[in-house]
């Protein structure tokens, strides 16, 4: 999306429940890995916290050391927490509602829908009602050298405990969206554009903006003499070129 579009965008779902998600796992991916804790908050701008529920589940699976020292669940948690198949039902009604929220909300969300998927049950939030906050730290916050959320957390002084928690973490998620939604709301429109003008976007972006091949996008950008900077390495890696640059392009 462009910038006004996505000013637009995230200006609506400033006005909605926001429903904030965070798990933590006994891996990365879903397909191998199951959900030990998770912690749900509902809120709103105009209201604030309204609700949050945040449970340690027993999935039936082994805890690797690993996540143990990262996280500080261990085997003897889960095993005495409520199995899954007793759990996900009670919180399905509150992930259903409003805007579905997570800081890398692309991690968080396919494992709900492997949980769910589990017990035979479909866990499907259509895309304008999901709010990754990740996605949104890079938009308001293109100076920042980190966007993660323990980072965030310091950046902001955020009266929250420990991270990689599930309870924590998912306050830390809502007290960040609460922040950048309200600047989103308050902030006069030039001054929010000129903010996302400076946010280093992919290549592929780039070209979905211009509506292009990423070939010719790149030609068009290099032609332009935009700034640009590699990321990653070999074929793991992007071009990354600033958005206002980007959409430059497009006024011609």
């Amino acid at each position: 999306m462009r910038s006004t579009e996505l000013l637009l965008h995230y200006r609506r779902l400033s006005q909605q429940l926001i429903t904030v998600v965070d798990v933590e796992t006994t891996g990365l991916y879903a397909w191998d890995s199951r959900i030990t804790e998770i912690s749900v908050i509902h809120a709103t701008l105009a209201d604030g916290v309204k609700h949050q529920q945040t449970d340690l589940v027993n999935s039936q699976t082994r805890v690797p050391a690993k996540i143990t020292q990262f996280t500080g669940i261990t085997q003897s948690m889960v095993d005495s927490a409520t199995p899954a198949a007793e759990l996900y039902p009670h919180y399905l009604p509150l992930l259903e509602q409003g805007i579905l929220t997570a800081h890398n909300l692309e991690f968080d969300y396919p494992f709900l829908q492997a949980e769910y998927a589990r017990l035979g049950t479909k866990f499907l939030r259509p895309e304008p009602d999901q709010l990754c906050t990740v996605k949104l730290a890079r938009l308001m916050l293109p100076d920042l050298r980190s966007r993660s959320l323990p980072n965030l957390v310091q950046h902001f002084q955020f009266p929250v405990g420990e991270s990689h928690r599930a309870e924590a973490d998912t306050l830390a998620c809502w007290l960040l969206a609460e922040r950048l939604l309200t600047e989103l709301l308050n902030e006069p429109d030039a001054a929010l554009l000129a903010r996302f003008g400076r946010q280093w976007i992919s290549l592929r972006e780039a070209a979905g903006i211009l509506n292009c091949p990423q070939v010719a996008a790149r030609t068009q950008l290099d032609d332009a003499g935009a700034a640009s900077r590699f990321v990653g390495k070999g074929r793991g890696g992007t071009w990354m070129y600033r958005r206002g640059e980007v959409e430059r392009l497009l006024r011609g």
